[in-house]
């Protein structure tokens, strides 16, 4: 998306958080998520088919980030789960675990944490989908 040949076909935009926006709690999407301003909790795509996350340059987000697309410029502190690809742009900056099934990254762009490979990424997406959201309803549940 932002250098190279595109791998991905055109990504739809269905949902816009604009650059002066913000959003606190977790936020769950489908079809396409462009993300300019930030995010403070989780964002999970709810259909793992298709669904397409891009975060721009200015663009942040604080928690966990499930999707099977995404095309990363901005800064996640969190952990980052891509199962079909992930594109991480010469701005992007993640602080946390990347786990993904194709990884492209382009000279600039930092991971502080660990790149987990994952063949067949769908059904981890949807394990830790699962336990993402158990986490959120049942928080105060001895484990």
């Amino acid at each position: 998306m932002w250098g190279g040949k595109k791998k991905t076909g055109a990504t739809r935009v269905d949902t816009l958080i604009g650059k002066d926006a913000s959003i606190r709690g977790n936020l769950q999407f489908t079809g396409g998520l462009h993300i300019d301003g930030q995010v403070e909790g989780n964002v999970l795509a709810s259909d793992t088919d298709s669904a397409a996350l891009v975060l721009s340059e200015g663009g942040r987000i604080n928690g966990e980030v499930h999707a099977p697309i995404m095309m990363l410029n901005g800064t996640v502190e969190g952990d980052v789960y891509a199962s079909e690809h992930l594109e991480l742009a010469a701005n992007a900056r993640i602080c946390g675990d990347v786990y993904y099934n194709l990884l492209e990254m382009a000279v600039g762009a930092e991971v502080n944490g660990k790149l987990v490979h994952r063949k067949g990424g769908k059904p981890q997406l949807e394990d830790q989908r699962a336990q993402v959201v158990n986490n959120d309803v049942g928080s105060d549940a001895a484990p």
